[in-house]
């Protein structure tokens, strides 16, 4: 599962923890350090297996099967909302990007 950050959202990173915006909805999540370390590490390009072992077990020192299925809880419930993309593939540049609605 590759992840990416939509474009179509506004966040800042206060104290180590992200405010995130979605655009679509207004939804506003704060996450938490664990939460913003995925977060960062969306690149659409690092599976998220690789962002949980690479980065969420090094840094806060837990189990990687018990990380991967909080990570992608939380993964799923921001998708929900627009913020952040979700595909079995890399995610490329064009696919961040907001979708416009046909005329």
């Amino acid at each position: 599962m590759y992840i990416a950050r939509s474009s179509a959202i506004a966040s800042r990173n206060l104290g180590g923890e992200t405010i995130v915006m979605s655009a679509v909805d207004s939804t506003l999540f704060t996450l938490n350090p664990v939460a913003t370390a995925i977060w960062e590490s969306a690149d659409g390009t690092t599976p998220l297996r690789d962002i949980v072992e690479r980065r969420v077990c090094r840094d806060f020192e837990v189990d990687a099967d018990a990380a991967y299925q909080d990570a992608s809880s939380f993964v799923q419930e921001l998708a929900q909302h627009g913020i952040l993309l979700v595909s079995p593939d890399p995610i490329g540049e064009s696919a961040k990007l907001p979708q416009q609605e046909p005329r």
